[in-house]
């Protein structure tokens, strides 16, 4: 287990640079996270990945196919909570999020440039929407599309690639260890310890 950190300051920077790091990194615990939303009834959560932190503005980064559930809830509800556990250290992360969706511009589009010659470009060009009920499962033997290849022959005449913003708007940390327990909480303004 690695050593422990002694101060609020060095427990904000230690996040922020696992964040950063899981964003690269596609060995990191922190790498696969949950996002949890909201119907306005029902709480719903899914693993999504982490691809891009910005610690000085406290914004996350998700790719997202624009037609998902996720999208649709955080149009209505655009309030959110990401959730990390990192085995290794102990420690688990919940991060207060206010969500919003780039769905076209610059943004998108540089994004999508880099990725689209990829093996996950394949999420975004599916002709249904996550979750569309279907005949049967997908052939495991289906040929794929090989890298470098013109996406032209695509069925859908542009991807549903979108990228989710998630502005964090507090962050609460708990260590779990054997000479005790630690949480604290974090905002913009600061950060206090908790009782775990």
């Amino acid at each position: 287990m690695p050593p422990r950190l002694a101060s609020l300051a060095e427990i904000d920077t230690a996040i922020w640079r696992e964040l950063s790091a899981a964003a690269t990194d596609r060995e990191h615990e922190w790498r696969e996270i949950v996002l949890a939303t909201t119907d306005g009834e029902v709480g719903d959560a899914r693993t999504v990945v982490l691809r891009e932190v910005e610690p000085a503005a406290h914004l996350l980064r998700i790719y997202t196919d624009e037609r998902s559930g996720k999208v649709l809830q955080l149009r209505r509800h655009p309030r959110g909570t990401l959730l990390a556990w990192s085995r290794k250290r102990s420690w688990q992360l919940r991060c207060r999020v206010s969500l919003s969706l780039l769905a076209s511009g610059l943004a998108v589009s540089s994004r999508w440039a880099r990725i689209r010659l990829s093996p996950g470009a394949r999420d975004y060009l599916s002709p249904l929407p996550p979750g569309t009920p279907v005949a049967q499962a997908p052939s495991a033997d289906a040929p794929d599309r090989p890298l470098g290849s013109p996406l032209r022959d695509s069925p859908v005449e542009r991807s549903a690639f979108a990228v989710i913003e998630a502005q964090v708007l507090s962050w609460d940390w708990l260590e779990l260890h054997p000479q005790g327990h630690r949480r604290a909480r974090f905002d913009p303004a600061g950060g206090r310890w908790l009782q775990p």
